[in-house]
């Protein structure tokens, strides 16, 4: 059995080639959902929809024991219908769905940090999880949020070389409250992650998901060996999306530094 990792646009890639490059031997199926993206700008039953589709496909199509959505919109929106709802009515009961939030608290809490910004998208931060969550971990710690609509669609559309003083923007207000560490709340943020610690300084911790998840996977898969001990451990790598696009598979390639070969998915995966 295999691990899937599920997003909605690139971002996600980011996090399959960091658990890549620390389980090299981890059989693993990337989904993007690249025909819904960006999720952020939907509704909360279309993102669980659109969730519960993905995660099917993976389970049911790529024998996927363990999932990781990839996404923070997902992780705030859809994962706790996915892991109550979803799956102890579905064929897969003694599967599991995991998200990316928590484990970015853990972290940053971990370190000590007492004043913690978050950067994410509108939909992410209106739900408050990032809140909610801290407050089960310490809720001693403040948290500095603030939305960055643009982003998302900037770097999906190679809008990179016009980002800078939008990011700036964004930042300000978080800069201005003396936050002691920066949380990217949204994977694809890790792709202008060098910008954004120029802007928000030096003297700010930048979290950025694609650096701690695979240090907690691992950590997971230890703990839990009824999950681990049925994955598969052959090196294999399959890439999926549900639209394929040049720009997609550009980046891609870019984010791989190789020819990884990209598959558009069946069909059904979107009824």
């Amino acid at each position: 059995m295999k691990l899937g990792i599920f997003d909605s646009g690139l971002g996600g890639l980011l996090i399959a080639k960091s658990i890549r490059d620390a389980l090299p031997d981890l059989d693993m199926v990337y989904f993007g959902d690249t025909l819904h993206l960006p999720y952020g700008s939907r509704s909360a039953e279309a993102i669980y929809e659109y969730s519960k589709r993905a995660v099917d496909f993976l389970f049911r199509k790529h024998d996927c024991n363990l999932i990781i959505t990839a996404c923070n919109t997902v992780s705030a929106s859809a994962l706790r219908r996915l892991q109550q709802e979803y799956l102890p009515s579905s064929i897969y009961s003694n599967r599991r769905i995991l998200g990316v939030i928590v484990p970015t608290l853990e972290c940053a809490t971990e370190k000590g940090y007492k004043k913690i910004g978050v950067l994410g998208t509108r939909y992410t931060l209106a739900s408050n999880i990032y809140e909610d969550e801290l407050k089960k971990i310490n809720p001693e710690i403040s948290l500095v949020q603030n939305s960055a609509p643009l982003l998302v669609p900037m770097i999906e559309n190679n809008g990179i070389k016009w980002i800078r003083p939008v990011i700036e923007s964004y930042l300000q207000p978080i800069k201005d409250k003396g936050v002691e560490c920066l949380i990217l709340g949204c994977t694809h943020y890790s792709f202008i992650r060098d910008m954004i610690s120029e802007i928000i300084g030096s003297d700010v911790f930048l979290i950025s998901q694609d650096d701690i998840i695979p240090a907690k996977l691992k950590d997971y898969l230890l703990r839990h060996p009824e999950i681990s001990d049925h994955m598969s451990n052959s090196g294999e790598q399959k890439f999926i999306v549900s639209d394929m696009t040049d720009s997609y598979i550009e980046a891609a390639h870019q984010i791989y530094n190789d020819k990884i070969s990209i598959e558009l998915a069946d069909p059904d995966v979107n009824k």
